[in-house]
């Protein structure tokens, strides 16, 4: 049984009412998700009350799913839609200063030099990421820490795989002109992995 059958089986026993079905899908995709909102959202701190969020709405709108499209994809497009909501909504009630938090990964064997070196090139480029117009970032955030192709990411955002292609190569350009040394933005180093 692939991953999308199984994932089918959760959807169809959570109609059906059983809330263990529905602990297990959100255990299955929680850090997916939360990885997102993470990602997108412009104040951190809201994270888990937009996951939470994305949790009820994804309830709500279960009806609606069509079997037959990829899971993955219809739950990126509902946790990009939630956020997107989010910060609006944020918006328009606070208009608050941005606090930012630097992201970075854990490499087991670098030196503290070359930690402090890829930790303030991670934090350059991430407050660039956090400066790009929301539809600039949606793509880079799908494309690089979600890993969604970009055919993928036009079906989440229901627009044409060449407007996410313009947004894509419009997102790279402005990052190389923020952050204005070229090698930082080599696709491996935008990656969450790399």
């Amino acid at each position: 049984m692939n991953q999308q059958q199984s994932i089918n089986e959760l959807l169809q026993r959570i109609r059906d009412g059983d809330p263990d079905s529905f602990a297990r899908l959100y255990e299955a995709t929680r850090d997916q998700v939360y990885r997102t909102v993470y990602f997108l959202l412009k104040q951190k701190q809201d994270a888990a009350d937009v996951v939470s969020e994305i949790y009820m709405e994804l309830l709500r709108c279960l009806p609606s799913y069509n079997d037959g499209q990829p899971f993955r994809s219809w739950l990126n497009g509902l946790t990009v839609r939630q956020v997107h909501s989010w910060n609006r909504k944020q918006w328009r009630l606070f208009r608050l200063f941005e606090r930012r938090r630097s992201m970075s990964l854990e490499e087991a064997h670098e030196d503290a030099a070359d930690e402090v070196v890829r930790d303030e090139r991670a934090e350059e480029l991430w407050a660039s990421i956090e400066n790009l117009p929301f539809k600039l970032k949606t793509v880079i955030v799908l494309r690089y820490y979600q890993d969604c192709s970009l055919e993928e990411i036009a079906g989440i955002l229901n627009i044409p795989t060449g407007t996410v292609k313009s947004r894509h190569h419009l997102a790279l350009k402005k990052l190389r002109l923020s952050v204005r040394q070229p090698e930082y933005m080599k696709e491996e180093y935008i990656h969450a992995d790399g």
